[in-house]
């Protein structure tokens, strides 16, 4: 839902829109924080760098992105946001598919336990 705000150990998300077959979130990633390495089955992502630097691992492969640039996420393929850098990452996130629920993640690894078994 529009507004929703969810805090998590590595900093925050909320949503900002969301419609038929999409949703856009801002992801702020506290210094040397990062997300669990993850998969989805359900929904593709796009991310755009608003503040920071991103340090993201892609399907196993290290991948900077510069404030402005852009990463693709395919539906399946395990991906992971990072904020190696002492200062906040915000990442405007644009998922897209026929479910877009937060149960679907399935975590690969997590700096937080929560990975799945």
């Amino acid at each position: 839902m529009i507004g929703d705000k969810d805090a998590r150990p590595w900093g925050t998300w909320q949503v900002l829109d969301e419609g038929d077959g999409f949703k856009v979130k801002r992801i702020t990633v506290n210094p040397g924080a990062r997300l669990s390495y993850q998969t989805h089955e359900h929904r593709a992502e796009h991310w755009v760098v608003a503040a920071g630097r991103a340090t993201c691992v892609i399907d196993g492969r290290t991948v900077v992105a510069e404030l402005g640039q852009c990463i693709d996420v395919e539906v399946g393929v395990p991906h992971r946001i990072g904020n190696a850098d002492d200062t906040e990452l915000v990442v405007i996130e644009v998922m897209r598919g026929p479910y877009l629920g937060e149960d679907d993640i399935v975590r690969l690894d997590d700096d937080f336990g929560r990975a799945d078994s």
